[in-house]
């Protein structure tokens, strides 16, 4: 009997163990690649001159002008004839 239950015991903890180490260890890794495949230069925040050749007047026009881009959208553009003749003479 004792066997019995101590064979019980052993098969309802082999269910806790886990059955993917190796994906756990790797588990990320596609997405850290991913982004270190989209990154030019990563050791560009160990560089003191980080903003070389950009004064600090062209800078801040350079971000106040791309923020103000955002406050109204660009004006629509009017397309009347897509693809076909307008002036009906041709062919």
């Amino acid at each position: 009997m004792k066997t019995l239950i101590a064979l019980m015991l052993i098969a309802q903890l082999a269910g806790c163990a886990t059955a993917t180490p190796d994906y756990d260890r790797r588990f990320g890794a596609a997405v850290r690649s991913g982004l270190l495949a989209q990154t030019a230069n990563p050791e560009a925040g160990r560089n003191p001159d980080q903003a070389a050749g950009l004064d600090g007047k062209a800078a801040r026009e350079t971000m106040l002008l791309y923020q103000n881009s955002f406050k109204s959208p660009p004006p629509a553009v009017n397309v009347i004839n897509i693809g076909g003749n307008l002036g009906g003479g041709g062919n």
